[in-house]
């Protein structure tokens, strides 16, 4: 059985990572080489996250909700331009995509399961 944190660790985060990048390399004019030093990975990972080659989660993209993640992105994006870090603004991207329902249906898609109530959208 995989945890719903596992499913974040290998679909969420690469999906994140690579629309950050694409947004700060191709809007903000930051080099590959300085998006790599503040996600503290290599240039090649975001050379991979710029060509589709990681990163890519159809059932992200086939959520419905993909819009509204890339708007939390570009928001987020433009906050570490404006001195935010990586982390406050990947957990914060992280926090949209369980609220917004999406972990449910990666969840769902991946285990063939019901969703367990801390992956599910509280009611506020």
């Amino acid at each position: 059985m995989k945890i719903p944190c596992e499913l974040i660790v290998w679909y969420v985060l690469p999906s994140i990572r690579r629309e950050l990048a694409r947004e700060l390399v191709e809007k903000h004019g930051l080099t590959q080489a300085e998006v790599a030093r503040r996600f503290g990975v290599t240039d090649a990972a975001i050379s991979q996250y710029l060509k589709l080659k990681r990163g890519t989660s159809r059932e992200m993209e086939a959520s419905g909700k993909y819009e509204d993640f890339k708007k939390e992105v570009e928001c987020a994006a433009s906050r570490i331009t404006n001195g935010s870090d990586i982390v406050t603004e990947t957990c914060r991207i992280c926090e949209m995509v369980k609220k917004s329902g999406m972990l449910v249906s990666i969840y769902e898609t991946y285990t063939g399961l019901k969703a367990p109530l801390c992956v599910c959208p509280q009611m506020e």
